[in-house]
């Protein structure tokens, strides 16, 4: 997961070719594992929140050469043809196996010829003199558009019923958790922060611009909030108390029948949960993941506190109270590695609470980057000055949806698409996704714990 170099501190033209060369491979090394199962599996629809995994295999190949060869590249179309069939506006996900889509070993096929016209183009293209090309952007915003489909395409593999055909690489015992106490909250000042970016090369249009926001002072999380604090939910009724619920909540949990998070299952006294095909006991010390916007808030109301909005995250994660200002990071302003973060999809789970003290934030706060999505109470919508680009359905035809952001990324993701400005959104009714939660408070609810 190491980077030779960030495009933020590359020195020359031929160092950002360089990262960007790498990134590329790397995610098309993340397709090819995620599409090694046999045929019958990549052409079935495993639920119908996902794409068949066929569709995600040629659908990245469909978008290199529509932004890279085509638009970046100026060079006539390959498959002009296809380009309905793997727009994301076009088909929705359920009536995707309907579709005549490109069978495997074409798919592979197809992918292999629009990246070698891709590594041309990086050759000879100048990285300058327009926004598509400023630090390399559009080949940045494809590195990470299939990386974020490498992470899809894992939730589909949790999805899948069936023999495990994934098998995790487990992180060195020197990040993960030592035992050792941490503070069960920390308080993040009041001030004004500076959320968003203006310079981050590869951040997307919802991440700009960067703009000053005051937050009064509250207390944080330090870590996420664990399976073994989840059971405590669990086993004093919380998903049958409609006191903890919102209305919309409570109609959602009733509806859908929702008695524990996703996966997860109780036998006697022992509650299991299945992961990648292999069902496992739940463990204790791990971060909750594969719950609901609303099961995080009924799990925050029982607790006594809330989902911290956005900005508040947000601040917890960046601001350096030292400098005052934010970092790109929690840890600062280095790239990710694998003594911050748990990142990159390998461990196929998250890492205990408490893990990666190298990663944690000026203010103490840890595995904000990383491990599990985090819910806010925030909606998703557009920061002040928002300027759409480069085209309206990356972000802009998604505010106002009822949405909720999810801030700091999970272990499903790569580091390319994980930094202390990234925003994901998603409805609050989703749990395939690996996210989880961590809770706040204000501070004049009392003193820390």
């Amino acid at each position: 997961m190491t980077n030779p170099v960030s495009v933020s501190s590359a020195t020359g033209l031929g160092d950002v070719r360089a990262f960007i060369a790498e990134g590329l491979e790397r995610a098309r090394r993340r397709t090819h594992a995620l599409t090694a199962c046999d045929e019958e599996e990549l052409l079935k629809q495993h639920s119908p929140l996902m794409s068949p995994l066929v569709w995600d295999l040629a659908h990245v190949g469909s978008q290199e050469e529509l932004w890279l060869v085509r638009d970046v590249g100026g060079m006539e179309p390959l498959r002009p043809e296809i380009d309905r069939l793997y727009d994301a506006f076009e088909h929705s996900r359920s009536s995707r196996p309907s579709l005549p889509l490109l069978a495997p070993s074409e798919s592979r096929g197809y992918l292999a010829e629009v990246r070698s016209k891709t590594l041309d183009i990086l050759d000879r293209v100048p990285l300058a003199g327009s926004p598509l090309l400023d630090g390399g952007f559009a080949f940045g915003m494809m590195i990470q558009h299939e990386q974020q489909h490498a992470e899809t395409m894992l939730a589909t593999h949790q999805l899948r019923i069936g023999e495990p055909v994934l098998h995790p690489v487990d992180p060195e015992a020197a990040v993960l958790a030592t035992g050792a106490a941490l503070p069960p909250e920390v308080r993040i000042p009041a001030g004004s922060f500076t959320m968003g970016t203006s310079v981050e090369p590869w951040a997307l249009d919802n991440e700009r611009p960067a703009h000053e926001v005051h937050v009064p002072d509250y207390w944080i999380d330090t870590v996420p909030v664990s399976n073994g604090a989840f059971l405590n939910f669990l086993d004093d009724g919380g998903y049958s108390n409609p006191h903890w619920w919102t209305a919309e909540g409570w109609r959602h949990r009733n509806d859908d029948g929702l008695t524990a998070p996703k996966y997860w299952k109780r036998e006697g006294s022992t509650w299991w949960r299945t992961r990648f095909g292999v069902l496992e006991p739940v463990p204790a010390d791990e971060p909750v993941q594969h719950v609901s916007f609303f099961e995080a808030q009924a799990y925050a109301r029982w607790a006594g506190r809330r989902l911290p909005t956005e900005a508040e995250w947000e601040k917890a994660a960046r601001h350096d109270p030292a400098s005052g200002r934010s970092r790109r990071y929690p840890w600062g302003d280095e790239d990710p590695t694998p003594r911050h973060a748990n990142l990159g999809g390998a461990s196929l789970r998250p890492s205990p609470v408490g893990s990666y003290p190298a990663g944690a934030s000026a203010l103490g706060a840890r595995q904000l980057i990383g491990d599990v999505w985090e819910w806010t109470s925030s909606d998703f919508g557009p920061y002040p000055g928002f300027r759409v680009f480069p085209y309206r359905e990356y972000s802009e035809v998604f505010f106002s949806g009822g949405y909720k952001v999810l801030r700091g990324g999970s272990w499903a993701v790569d580091a390319s698409a994980s930094r202390g400005t990234f925003r994901n959104w998603d409805y609050p009714i989703r749990r395939q996704i690996f996210t989880g939660f961590r809770t706040a408070r204000d501070s004049t609810s009392g003193e820390g714990a």
